[in-house]
């Protein structure tokens, strides 16, 4: 058993999580099973939303649960299922309309102010000279 007090906490966490990532598991499973006994469009729809919810969850991996679903497509053709279009709500148009923005004013080119530099001459040094002697 954990004797600090964050790692409790984090075995808690674990056994929560554990928990909830098998039901996940679990709910796939179900799913897969009625699919497979009765493939149907509604079927397929819901093992499809199964498997896009553990691999937004990270349960799966995205091409996990894609590949997995593209299997169930294929069985799905080959037992006659039509899948249907999922339908998307079309875009309801706002009542109120803003104005529309006007384009942002650029502000005005900065003209270049061109710094002059002085070479220096191959003997001078940007330190400056000590004025102490040196000892010999």
């Amino acid at each position: 058993m954990p004797i600090i007090k964050s790692a409790k906490k984090a075995a808690r966490q674990s056994v929560k999580r554990t928990a909830h990532n098998q039901q996940i598991k679990k709910d796939i499973k179900a799913a897969l099973k009625a699919f497979k006994k009765n493939p149907s469009a509604e079927n397929m729809k819901k093992i499809q939303s199964e498997y896009d919810k553990a691999a937004k969850k990270g349960l799966m991996k995205k091409n996990t649960a894609s590949r997995r679903k593209a299997a169930l497509a294929k069985f799905a053709k080959a037992a006659g299922v039509k899948p249907t279009a999922s339908a998307k709500k079309p875009a309801t148009p706002k009542t109120t309309k803003a104005a529309p923005k006007a384009p942002a004013k650029k502000a005005p080119a900065k003209t270049a102010t061109k710094k002059t530099t002085t070479k220096k001459a191959a003997g001078e040094t940007t330190r400056p000279k000590s004025t102490a002697k040196s000892k010999k």
